[in-house]
């Protein structure tokens, strides 16, 4: 079945050849992979979707690489959870949490790091960095130990301890920075310049979103091919709302639904709300956030590369930016753990309190169909919800991560 047939710039246009090494367009543009949609509907139905793996790669045909590089932990096709107390109290009964703390590594940064790993593969690379700030430094360091691929990381001093703990069990060289994901952005892109790594930052590649957008097939598929009305996302970087936007399109192309879109929500952090701020001002690009601080350490991203792509997605549908505080977040986290059972990380807890808004104003109704996306376990963050249930405890019990040692 025909795979990518050329990256073309999200900016100006240009088209590249694919199987070619690239990171962004000459225009500074991230590059987008497009495929000959009109023959690969002819050749994969959509009925034929469930006969695929119960994983990402279910939407093989739509992803890049071939099937003999693929590097696969088991990403992708995590739960599509209906709340049954907090949709109630809310106002929202049609509500539901696709819960990507499921995937391998505890998030959905290993949906867009498989498939940039499997192309890595595929194209002869043996050497990847990346900034980040947290999980995906994560999810790179597991799946590049899983292909053997040496991995230079850069991440703020005061990321969450298991995201460091992680990455250096799984072999990584790891730098902490002083300083914010941009500054470790700045230190990953010199690496690569001056000694030939390959950059995997947030869209500096066009492979990550490719894997992400498959979030966009799977709730196709398990809300039976009709999309919601509102998605609820946590923009950070803002890749994974990008690539749904793009995999509505490509659904579209292939037959498999039709034009409506849901209505998408960036949710940031009050103390990091660069998306949130151009899109009040009505403008196509966000500045630097100054002083950008959230203890949801993903939202922490003063500046996303691909900020323009979020906000055309955001006023194409109708949607809405909108910004949370940190005690929001924790509240709604420590509700959704205890109403439904998902212990959710901060950004995903950020959707919930950014419901809430949205219901009381009025933005959306009780009859809607929302989805939000929780992007990643809890279990990830003790450093965040210590600050909701500390310990009272003194002495060894008291340590955070409650080691267990001979008395």
């Amino acid at each position: 079945m025909s795979k990518a047939t050329h990256l073309e710039c999200s900016l100006c246009n240009q088209r590249l050849e694919a199987a070619r090494i690239a990171n962004l367009c000459d225009c500074g543009g991230p590059l987008l992979v497009r495929y000959d949609l009109d023959t690969i509907r002819h050749r994969w139905r959509r009925r034929e979707v469930g006969q695929g793996p119960a994983s990402m790669w279910r939407y093989a045909p739509v992803l890049p690489p071939e099937a003999e590089s693929v590097v696969s932990l088991g990403e992708g096709w995590t739960p599509l959870l209906r709340t049954r107390r907090l949709g109630a109290r809310l106002g929202a009964d049609s509500l539901w949490v696709k819960d990507e703390g499921l995937n391998p590594t505890g998030s959905f940064k290993a949906r867009g790091l498989a498939c940039a790993i499997s192309m890595c593969v595929e194209l002869g690379i043996r050497r990847v960095a990346i900034p980040s700030a947290g999980n995906a430094a994560s999810a790179l360091a597991a799946y590049a130990a899983a292909a053997g691929i040496a991995t230079r990381i850069f991440m703020p001093r005061d990321v969450p301890q298991a995201n460091y703990l992680e990455c250096k069990a799984y072999g990584a060289d790891v730098t902490l920075v002083d300083g914010l994901i941009s500054d470790c952005g700045r230190l990953s892109a010199e690496l690569c310049a001056k000694e030939g790594w390959f950059d995997l930052g947030t869209l500096k590649e066009p492979y990550r979103i490719e894997g992400k957008k498959t979030m966009g097939y799977e709730v196709a598929e398990q809300m039976d091919w009709e999309l919601p009305d509102a998605i609820f996302y946590p923009t950070g970087g803002g890749v994974g709302m990008i690539g749904m936007w793009k995999a509505f399109d490509e659904m579209e192309k292939l037959g498999w639904i039709g034009s409506r879109r849901p209505r998408m929500i960036a949710v940031q952090a009050e103390g990091c709300q660069p998306v949130v701020r151009a899109f009040q001002e009505n403008e196509p690009r966000s500045r630097f956030w100054e002083d950008a601080h959230t203890l949801a350490a993903g939202l922490r991203v003063p500046k996303p590369l691909g900020d323009f792509l979020v906000l055309q997605a955001v006023r194409a549908s109708h949607g809405v930016a909108l910004a949370v505080s940190d005690q929001e977040i924790m509240d709604a986290g420590a509700a959704l753990a205890s109403e439904e059972g998902i212990y959710a990380a901060p950004e995903g807890a950020a959707c919930v309190a950014a419901l809430e808004k949205l219901l009381v104003s009025g933005f959306l109704g009780r009859a809607d169909r929302i989805v939000l996306y929780n992007t990643g376990s809890g279990l990830k963050y003790p450093e965040a919800y210590s600050t909701r249930f500390p310990r009272t405890a003194s002495g060894e019990q008291d340590k955070l991560g409650g080691l267990i040692t001979p008395r």
